[in-house]
This record gives C-alpha cells, structure tokens and sequence, in this order.
C-alpha cells in the first residue's frame, strides 16, 4: 500500500516535542522523515536514555519513522550541509529561536531565497513577529501565555498545568496540517514553497471557545471553576462509591431527562430549578449535589452500566493502566504493539487519525543517533567515505 505522503521529504531541525512530532505525523503517514540532531547527546527526548545519546522510550515513539544524521550546527561547515540537503526536501521543520534563525542562516527570508519552492515550517515559543518574537518557550509557558493555565484547576486554588504536554501536541498537529496544506497548494495548485510561522501557544488560545468574544463583548473574564463547565450544566466530575472517580455529561434538556431516571428522580427535568437551560446555570450547586449523591453511593461499574444503557454519555476517569487493559482502545487499534530491539516488546499510540485506505504506519521506532549519516552523506549527497570520516574527526557530525 503507498501511502498519501510517499515521495515526500521533510528535513527536521528541530527538539522538544512540536515541532519534531510534527515531522513524525508526516512521517506517519508516509514522508521520509530525516532527523538532525547534535553530535554528541543527540536530541533533547533522549535524555532519559540509560546512556548519552542512547534511545529513551519517548524517543522510540516520537522519533519513529525518522532517519537520524549528526550536525554540529554551531559549526559553519554543518550548515552548509544543511543547504546542501535542503535542495533535496519539499519541507523544512525547525524551532529554533529567531535570533539563532538569523545567526546560522536558517531565517525565512534566507531559505525563502534560497529555496523557493520549500515549505518552511517554523515553530517558536512566540511567533515569528510581534514584540515576544525573540523569547523562548516551552509547553508550560506557552500553556501559561495562551490562557489554558489560567483557566485550569478549582477556582480556590492555584491554576494548574494539565498533566500532558497539551499544547505540544497540539502544535504539532496544526504544524503538520499547515505543512500538508502547503504542500496541496505548491503541488496542486500552482503555489510556490511557503513560510508557515506557527507560535507555540496559538492552538491553546485557539482552544479558548468563546472567551476572548465574551471578554470583548462585555468584559466578562472566564475565571476557574474547577470540573465543571460554567455553559454547560449538568457536566461535571464526581466520586463512586468504591473510591473512583468518573465524568457524566448531561447538559442537554433530553439527556438530563434520562439522567433524572437513571438516578430516580425522574420528575427532576421538569423542576422549576432545573427546567431549562437559564434555570440549571442559576441553580447548578443544588443539582450537581443532587447527581454526586446518587454517584457517591453507586459503584463504578454499577453507574457506567446504567448510564450506558441510558446512552448518556460518560467515563471513568482513565489512568495509562486503564487504558492499557480496555478493549476498545485496543480494538480500534488506538494502542499498537511493536517490537523494539533494545526494550522488546512495547505498547504505543497508533498514529492518527484513522484513514480507510491510506492509514498511518510505524515502519520504524526511534533510531540511533547518527545512524543515518552514511546512507544520506553519501547516497544524498554523494560524499564518499573519506569525507565523511573526515567531518566526523572535525567534529562536524
């Protein structure tokens, strides 16, 4: 089976979850994926490895699909073979800072003038422009910057980071879907290459529904409100009675009508307090005690059976060893299981999203650093095995 990007080649210069998870979409899906990574510890996610520069587990996963060569970037020599490579490529990934763009080289109106026809992904803390343009950032300052933080946790408490690199991930999406639609539009539409200048903390602010409208509108400031959802009610979180924990979504007339006789009140939807959309917001607390109650003397299991049945939509709330054990993550194929030579048998997200005829592959796990420096140095870009041993002495690989 070829797969929708066969043919297509990404150049990743780039560490830290976005950017680089990007390029591994891509390569999901079919690109060939080269990685460049420091001569010495390699790339950042390997850090947990049992040695430098060895292979972590989340570089095994969010380095697969990818050909890994060794570049001394801070060495002018390196650079140049990043330009040698780049007329190779159709995509550019990197999330360097502005200013080391501008210091090695790498800044889009040099690869725009150098490479026309190029699709240059940059990812960076704060965008290309603006006042922040130069700053760095992480996931958990972008998270802060976007709003996301501020809005998360209960609202007598501190605001917490969510417990994943959300906007990492995130991120990486947009870039890969920025990245595919450039494409169309060179190889499909006539379009020439692109710069595409994604900011780290765009797609959290970006998640913020309507708060930005409803502060513009009226000067309403979305504040934290713990496990519930201030538009949305009944929608929240609540404990079981054998010490677990579980989410219910009810926040629709016809849902909280089953839900009332789910937990027998059926006559609960039509309660003056309760009755229609304006009524539950104003009256929230009362009903969301009402719910906790019968949740809190109810098993997890019991409550997920009649909630099921009443096809109101719930879950408990999954720990990575719930996941592993239920049987629709692994019948979708959510979870794949590949073999590893260093860790053997291992279990992973499946990439997505789920294609009925081209679906995204693992076709390799994460590689060794520098594995790949003789087959592109010298398949690529035609240098023979003296020159190659020669940047290696010099370390420039």
């Amino acid at each position: 089976m070829k797969l929708p990007l066969e043919g297509i080649r990404v150049l990743d210069l780039s560490s830290i979850i976005a950017a680089p998870v990007t390029a591994t979409t891509l390569g999901d899906f079919g690109a060939e994926v080269i990685k460049v990574e420091d001569p010495g510890h390699g790339d950042f996610m390997r850090r947990s490895a049992a040695t430098p520069g060895g292979r972590s587990l989340q570089w095994v996963q969010d380095a697969r699909n990818k050909t890994s060569i060794t570049l001394d970037l801070r060495k002018p020599e390196a650079r140049e073979i990043v330009y040698r490579l780049l007329s190779h490529f159709d995509v550019l990934v990197t999330n360097f800072r502005p200013p080391t763009l501008r210091k090695w080289g790498f800044d889009p109106d040099t690869i725009r003038s150098r490479f026309p026809r190029l699709i240059a992904l940059y990812v960076t803390g704060y965008g290309l422009t603006g006042p922040y343009a130069d700053r760095g950032a992480f996931d958990r300052v972008a998270s802060a910057f976007s709003g996301l933080t501020y809005v998360s946790g209960d609202p007598d408490r501190p605001p917490v980071r969510t417990g994943y690199a959300v906007i990492d991930y995130m991120g990486a999406y947009a870039g890969a879907f920025g990245v595919v639609t450039a494409l169309y539009n060179r190889d499909h539409r006539g379009g020439s290459g692109q710069v595409i200048d994604l900011a780290l903390y765009e797609p959290g602010f970006r998640a913020s529904e309507d708060a930005m409208l409803a502060y513009s509108a009226n000067g309403t400031v979305r504040e934290r409100v713990g496990n519930t959802n201030p538009k949305v009610v009944p929608a929240a979180d609540y404990d079981t009675a054998d010490g677990k924990r579980m989410s219910i979504h009810a926040g629709t007339d016809a849902l909280l009508r089953r839900l009332a006789k789910v937990i027998g009140r059926p006559g609960l939807a039509d309660e003056p307090a309760f009755a229609d959309y304006p009524s539950r917001v104003a009256n929230q607390a009362e009903l969301y005690a009402i719910i906790a109650e019968w949740v809190g003397r109810t098993t997890l299991a019991e409550a997920m059976k009649a909630l099921v049945a009443a096809d109101i939509p719930a879950s408990p709330l999954m720990s990575v060893a719930d996941i592993a054990a239920d049987p629709h993550f692994r019948e979708r194929g959510t979870l794949i299981d590949v073999e590893d030579e260093e860790y053997g048998r291992l279990t992973m997200a499946a990439p997505i999203p789920r294609m009925s005829e081209t679906p995204g592959q693992v076709r390799s796990l994460g590689p060794a650093l520098g594995s790949g420096n003789e087959a592109i140095l010298g398949g690529m870009l035609g240098m023979d095995a003296a020159e190659i041993e020669a940047l290696r002495k010099a370390g420039v690989i």
